[in-house]
């Protein structure tokens, strides 16, 4: 298992220095090439060591469009581990892969690849935008156009069932939601987001929905904290006895303005989020969360671009598998 000392070691910085920004310390004044060098580094080390293929020239190229920008990714680490998951697979089948992020995608800088891994999420021009470049494309974390395009998902109304049935399994009778909502880059409509919706359909069905209790941002470690913050404001001595958070920076950010204002977790409220990005076991209390196996979806959206460029027609919807997994944030 992979140790802050290890983070530290490869990074070439203090343990202390690695503990803060892995906790999303924000009095601490670091460079953004620090904070993205040591997250790096953890997600790298979270993926075992495999054998790689060498060969003297690449035989396939693909690109990695990213729906975020650089700085963006840094924030969210679930889609740079969905991206390191794809790296390793490459190097593993000898595939030149170039990095592309959406903001910066140039129509004459990408040279004619042999597919495209769409990571995130795109509206449908930009769907169509990206197919002047390749008709090959797999899609990561969405399935745009899924009648003609490949996609590698995850079946986030499963994932949030099963949060809330471990949580009323628990005896909670209320249960908050802090979540977000995003838009396509291009402005183009806002995204339905399917654990905000289920967990309210969900919820409604059993006659235990509060709407009240529910709480919308961004999914950033910021609105986190601030949406907690109005929640314990508004509910005071009646704040929900669990949260369910959107995403694992939602939740992180949740938790630090819990224990600002003394409300232990889980003693008072306890927390589940969702992604298991690899910060989450290391922040206090260890958070909660659902497994996702964003390293699988990388290497199945590689195999699977790879079947359309040897000729396959028929579109594929995969969907990744997901575990629960319970630390000290809930009990």
């Amino acid at each position: 298992m992979t140790t802050i000392k290890d983070i530290a070691e490869k990074a070439g910085v203090s343990i202390a220095t690695v503990s803060r920004v892995l906790n999303y310390d924000t009095s601490l004044s670091v460079s953004n090439e620090t904070r993205k060098r040591i997250f790096e580094v953890a997600e790298e080390l979270s993926y075992k060591k495999k054998s790689i293929k060498k060969g003297e020239s690449f035989s396939t190229k693909i690109a990695v469009v990213h729906w975020y920008t650089e700085n963006e990714e840094l924030e969210d680490l679930y889609y740079l581990s969905i991206r390191y998951g794809i790296e390793n697979r490459c190097r593993q089948q000898n595939i030149e892969v170039t990095k592309y992020f959406y903001d910066h995608l140039d129509d004459s800088k990408m040279e004619s690849p042999h597919g495209i891994i769409a990571i995130g999420k795109f509206s449908e021009a930009q769907v169509n935008h990206l197919t002047t470049f390749s008709e090959n494309i797999v899609f990561v974390d969405s399935n745009p156009k899924e009648d003609f395009y490949d996609s590698v998902v995850i079946d986030f109304e499963k994932v949030t069932m099963k949060i809330v049935d471990y949580l009323l399994n628990k005896g909670h009778a209320k249960i908050g939601y802090i979540g977000g909502r995003e838009t396509y880059k291009d402005q183009s409509a806002t995204i339905v987001d399917l654990r905000e919706k289920t967990f309210r359909s969900y919820l409604q069905e059993k006659s235990l929905y509060d709407e009240s209790s529910v709480y919308i941002g961004s999914f950033t470690i910021n609105d986190g904290y601030s949406l907690m913050k109005q929640a314990i404001n508004e509910h005071g001595d009646q704040l929900p006895t669990a949260f369910f958070a959107g995403n694992d920076l939602l939740a992180i950010g949740a938790i630090k303005a819990l224990l600002e204002e003394n409300i232990s977790v889980p003693g008072r409220v306890n927390m589940i989020g969702i992604n298991d990005i690899s910060v989450s076991k290391h922040i206090f209390p260890a958070l909660s969360t659902v497994r996702v196996h964003t390293e699988a979806m990388g290497e199945t959206a590689v195999d699977t671009l790879l079947e359309r460029i040897a000729g396959r027609t028929i579109p594929k919807k995969i969907y990744i598998g997901t575990e629960l997994v319970i630390r000290d944030s809930s009990f």
